[in-house]
């Protein structure tokens, strides 16, 4: 902490005050291992005004209490993939400098267009984008399982900074049962395929999968969120549709776990085999939704199942089932809680007879009996349709309107945004063509932000404002708030955006006020303070 404290003395035979204020430098940032550590690049908050001129610090009764506009709030992500080189990075064989561009123009683009989240992906496979103890580095990064970046960096650490700098919230997906893609190369002594093999199964189409009944991989997969929840700064943990595997990854056998079934029989064990599996995913979920927020309570965990739950649900959809097939009760999942957003893959068309967008958003809404996140995933980079922007602009409308407040949506994937040259303006133009913050998640517990702190100095056409607060670490963005001809206009800020210079005219309009308030990692809103300008 560094305090700057400022003066003003009275000469007239005594001192008669002292003001002091103080900042509290950023502590957001991650434990990573000290070879690999990326110190966090967002300033210090700029010092308050110096000055002996009294109009440096305006008096007292320039705070009042008003009617702030309420700010606009939805999830924007995107989904960023990293298996079989899909987004990021774009090939296997980038120099670093290369692999950071690309990414810098991947956030870079989100932000301008008004996007609030992440979903970037940081284990495609038993490896790792980020330094870790437990899995090697992926084939998907370097070219070889178990090679690091040369030179040597944190890909994970790099994109939460970057993504941070940039107002964008930072998730981490996770694939928790697939142990090798068959795009991965063949598997080395490095790989988790070997280092692992006793609960490691081989599919038929040449992936390899993770026993999920095996409480070794249930405790090996918890320890590797754990660590990442733990060193990394990140808003949230993500898993998405696979648990067991699609039956088409086994050529329709079923799948081969006689191992663990066998032993769960012998130890006298009375379910079915299919709820017995289900039984495994369940506490599996459970207890990870339970671990994370233990380690680090503002930690989210999301979950983005396949869309349909069984065929029949609701009356006349069509399709597989997860029950079924994937052994997911996702249903539950959301019944009991144990995520705090829930993003179901509706990849189909608002006017899909077997699949129709809206009626199945609706039964999931009818399912959130604990009031999560429900934030759909849009197939916006294959949707069957003649008019895949327009298409994805309706299905964000009819999210809005379905989820009202609560709305939001995460795009599969970031390449639906770009390989479309329509898309983006028509989602900048339409539905984000102003910035939101993220919904707040209010059944999580958080400490409560502190007021800010706000100073302005008369800088003649312009005021020169300030802002800080006291507990700045748990600060995530800022909201301006300028009032002009008794209007108020919003603007959302980064972390590091502490000061402004505001126009006293505007567009023929004057300044009358301004106002800031503080928002924390959970989309906890501060109590505001509101100065009017002279």
């Amino acid at each position: 902490m560094r305090m700057n404290t400022l003066k003003m003395i009275v000469l007239s035979g005594f001192f008669t005050s002292f003001v002091a204020c103080s900042t509290k430098n950023n502590a957001v940032k991650a434990s990573t291992p000290v070879k690999n550590s990326v110190k966090s690049n967002i300033p210090k908050p700029p010092l308050p005004i110096t000055s002996t001129d009294s109009s440096a610090v305006p008096p007292n009764d320039d705070t009042f209490r008003t009617n702030l506009p309420e700010i606009k709030r939805e999830f924007r992500g995107a989904w960023i993939a990293s298996v079989a080189n899909i987004n990021w990075p774009s090939r296997n064989n980038l120099s670093v400098d290369q692999q950071k561009a690309e990414a810098i123009s991947m956030l870079d683009m989100l932000k301008d267009n008004n996007f609030n989240a992440v979903i970037f992906q940081v284990r495609p496979s038993a490896d790792a984008l980020y330094t870790s103890n437990l899995e090697p580095w992926s084939y998907f990064l370097t070219g070889q399982t178990g090679a690091a970046p040369y030179p040597n960096y944190d890909p994970l650490q790099f994109w939460i900074e970057e993504s941070h700098k940039r107002g964008l919230e930072l998730h981490v997906w996770l694939n928790p049962y697939r142990a090798h893609h068959s795009n991965g190369g063949s598997p080395n002594s490095l790989s988790m395929v070997n280092k692992l093999s006793d609960i490691v199964i081989r599919l038929k189409n040449g992936m390899y999968w993770f026993d999920p009944a095996d409480p070794k991989t249930q405790g090996h997969v918890s320890n590797v969120v754990k660590d990442i929840v733990t060193r990394y700064d990140i808003d949230a943990v993500h898993f998405d549709d696979y648990f067991y595997p699609y039956a088409t990854y086994n050529k329709g056998a079923d799948f081969p776990d006689n191992k663990t079934w066998n032993a769960y029989v012998s130890s006298g064990g009375t379910l079915t085999r299919a709820d017995w599996r289900r039984d495994n995913v369940n506490k599996f979920v459970e207890r990870i939704y339970k671990e994370i927020h233990a380690e680090k309570n503002y930690v989210r965990f999301g979950i983005s199942p396949f869309g349909i739950w069984k065929p029949g649900y609701p009356e006349g959809v069509v399709g597989s089932s997860q029950y079924d097939e994937l052994y997911a009760d996702a249903k539950l999942w959301l019944n009991k809680g144990w995520v705090d957003y829930f993003s179901p893959q509706l990849y189909w068309p608002i006017e899909s007879k077997g699949q129709p967008f809206e009626g199945l958003l609706n039964w999931w809404k009818s399912e959130n009996t604990m009031n999560r996140h429900l934030w759909p995933g849009l197939n916006t980079v294959e949707i069957k349709t003649s008019d895949r922007p327009t298409e994805i602009k309706n299905q964000i409308e009819i999210s809005r309107q379905v989820l009202g407040k609560d709305a939001g949506e995460i795009h599969w994937s970031i390449a639906g945004l770009t390989k479309n040259a329509n898309m983006l303006p028509t989602l900048k133009n339409g539905p984000y063509k102003e910035k939101a913050l993220v919904p707040k998640t209010s059944w999580i517990k958080a400490v409560p932000l502190q007021t800010p702190t706000l100073f302005i100095n008369d800088n003649g056409n312009s005021a020169q404002v300030s802002w800080s607060v006291k507990n700045i670490k748990e600060v995530f963005q800022w909201v301006l708030f300028t009032q002009y001809n008794e209007i108020w206009e919003t603007e959302i800020l980064t972390l590091d955006q502490l000061s402004r210079e505001i126009p006293k005219n505007k567009d023929g309009k004057v300044l009358n006020a301004v106002a800031i308030k503080a928002i924390d990692r959970l989309g906890n809103e501060s109590d505001y303070i509101a100065k009017k300008i002279k």
